[in-house]
């Protein structure tokens, strides 16, 4: 049973190398000596029609066994004019940035890379890719960060094909291929990381506050995915990303409170210091002499007016503080 389990591995792991099919950059004939070579013929056979059927037309009834020798040319420029011209269906073009995927009777024969004009095999099926550096932009999707909140992110991909193989026959359609796997992609990465920085989490990292990190494991994820169609991922970053619209009025007081409260702490610590330093300065000075009563009334109406949202109203004293 063992061995029959292995053996089995075995042969599946074979299958799916056969089948595991890579790029092979192949060299073909030029085709600008199969054009010249077309017209030529072309021209001739149309040249001995009309020769022919002259010289058909000329010969007189005693003489029509003479120009039995211009039927059979009459015949055989008809009939390359019309099928024997189809050995020229094997020239092929092939642009700058594209690829030319050949198979013959349903065999992957090789890959043409290069641009100009080719010969090759008239039987042979030809299926052309772009090598151009593509964009997907994708659609916005909701999607459940680190901490559960749903949150709207969307996304661009830069990729290019560098194995046109693997995009022909690893896949059924590389465009969409990578489409999905770029949503799925967006998915896995995003759950790791909370949208904003937050006590509540153990990562340090956010997707608010850490484009690079969060757009280089993008990168790696989707780049493992699409590997398998032969496709290069260059760049993969978020473009949009935003709190869904069930919990942005709630996320929105969240960090506002947030903000004022980091405000109000280096309100208070500036305020503090600017007392701490009006008392040094008065002392160091001999100014006045202030007991520990008048010099809590002094730190209390400082920080009043220090700290205060509004500008603080003075009441002058004329008379003795004492």
């Amino acid at each position: 049973m063992k061995e029959n389990a292995n053996e089995n591995v075995k042969n599946t792991a074979t299958h799916n190398e056969n089948h595991d099919i890579k790029e092979n950059a192949v060299k073909a004939a030029s085709g600008i000596p199969a054009i010249i070579l077309g017209v030529i013929t072309i021209v001739l056979a149309i040249a001995a029609i009309i020769f022919a059927a002259k010289e058909l037309n000329e010969a007189e009834d005693e003489l029509r066994q003479a120009a039995v020798w211009a039927i059979p040319v009459l015949v055989t420029g008809i009939v390359y004019t019309s099928i024997g011209w189809l050995w020229m269906i094997g020239i092929k073009v092939v642009n700058p940035n594209e690829a030319a995927v050949m198979t013959l009777f349903g065999k992957y024969t090789g890959t043409l890379r290069n641009e100009g004009i080719y010969y090759v095999n008239p039987f042979t099926s030809v299926k052309k890719i772009s090598l151009k550096v593509k964009t997907h932009d994708n659609s916005k999707q909701k999607i459940n960060d680190e901490m559960g909140n749903p949150i709207e992110v969307g996304i661009v991909v830069v990729w290019r094909i560098t194995d046109s193989a693997k995009a022909v026959f690893g896949v059924d359609n590389y465009k969409e291929f990578v489409s999905i796997q770029s949503d799925s992609a967006l998915r896995d990465v995003v759950r790791l990381y909370p949208y904003d920085k937050s006590e509540n989490s153990d990562n340090d990292k956010s997707l608010r506050g850490s484009s690079a990190e969060v757009a280089e494991d993008l990168k790696k994820e989707l780049q493992g995915r699409v590997q398998v169609a032969g496709v290069e991922i260059i760049e993969a970053r978020i473009t949009h990303l935003a709190y869904a619209p069930e919990i942005a009025a709630v996320m929105l007081q969240r960090q506002q409170a947030t903000a004022i409260i980091e405000a109000r702490q280096k309100i208070v610590d500036g305020a503090v210091g600017m007392v701490e330093m009006a008392l040094e300065r008065l002392a160091e000075n001999n100014v006045c002499d202030l007991d520990e009563e008048r010099k809590a009334q002094m730190v209390s109406n400082l920080l009043v007016v220090l700290c205060g949202n509004k500008d603080a109203q003075p009441i002058v004293n004329s008379g003795s503080i004492y």
